[in-house]
């Protein structure tokens, strides 16, 4: 390789600094340099990899797409001088490919279960997920800060937004409760009208479908608890606080195992699930095997 073709590692130590203490500022700080200095060290990186790393937002800085991918391979690239270290101690560290996953804080662990089970437990992979809102994960998404955001509901797609939603999987909702607050060959509407409920929270499109059939059946159902969290909603069945308005997968376990049991299939509503990426120029190689895997199982 010619000198022209090498990688500068000075320069890719500024952008590491750069990047992990999110400003010139407090970067040049730490370096013990000036600012200026860490400006002209990143535009020759940026002029010698041939994509821009950092995008100004305001008063902050945002990694690129390119810019993410450098900051993945820097964290590496910094880490073999620990790894040498270790090695020579007597440890050994092995290189593991790092996934990010967004999931909707009211998403089933089931489903996400399913969903990364191909990985799971790979020497060679690293799984990080982190839950919460749809504008919150998405906005990572779009900053490349998570590979795949994992939904039960798709908004409206902002005009100039670029992700894809891919359809998964789709499950029946069902009315599941403990066997002892089941009666057999019992009509749907008596036993909405008799038995507390335990409800998704009336934004969720599994609500709606809910609200629709009850008023279809002329039913005012008793509200045990508005829960967004099916990990809870799947708790308060257990408790016998209610039957829950749920799709099976969020308690399959307990299901097969005969604590809960569906009581009532809820006819016309299903729960939709769905993995939104975006397109990438240098895509996280383990995310093609797992959408088209899971979108297979269909």
């Amino acid at each position: 390789m010619d000198q022209a073709g090498r990688l500068n590692f000075h320069h890719l130590r500024y952008f590491w600094a750069v990047a992990h203490a999110g400003s010139l500022t407090r970067a040049a700080g730490r370096l013990h340099v000036s600012q200026s200095a860490v400006s002209v060290q990143i535009q020759q990186l940026e002029r010698q990899l041939g994509h821009p790393l950092f995008e100004r937002r305001g008063k902050r800085l945002v990694l690129t797409e390119a810019g993410r991918i450098a900051l993945d391979h820097a964290d590496a690239i910094f880490a073999v001088g620990d790894e040498l270290v270790h090695t020579l101690d007597g440890h050994d560290e092995r290189a593991r490919t790092v996934l990010q996953v967004g999931a909707l804080a009211t998403l089933s662990r089931n489903f996400q279960l399913d969903f990364l089970a191909p990985v799971l437990g790979r020497s060679d992979v690293t799984i990080a997920i982190r839950s919460g809102a749809f504008a919150e994960l998405i906005g990572a998404l779009e900053t490349h800060r998570i590979d795949v955001l994992l939904a039960n509901a798709v908004p409206a797609r902002e005009p100039g937004a670029d992700w894809v939603a891919h359809a998964l999987a789709e499950q029946p909702v069902g009315l599941i409760g403990s066997p002892a607050l089941a009666a057999p060959g019992e009509e749907l509407a008596a036993i909405l009208a008799r038995e507390a409920l335990l409800l998704p929270p009336p934004t969720s499109s599994i609500r709606l479908g809910f609200d629709a059939l009850v008023d279809r059946l002329g039913v005012q159902p008793t509200v045990a608890a508005e829960v967004d969290d099916m990990a809870m909603l799947r708790l308060l069945a257990r408790e016998r606080v209610g039957l829950a308005v749920v799709p099976p997968i969020v308690v399959k376990d307990e299901l097969e195992t005969g604590l809960l049991q569906e009581v009532a299939p809820l006819p016309g509503l299903v729960e939709s699930f769905c993995a939104i990426t975006r397109p990438r120029r240098f895509p996280n190689p383990l995310l093609a095997a797992l959408v088209s895997a899971a979108a297979g199982a269909r």
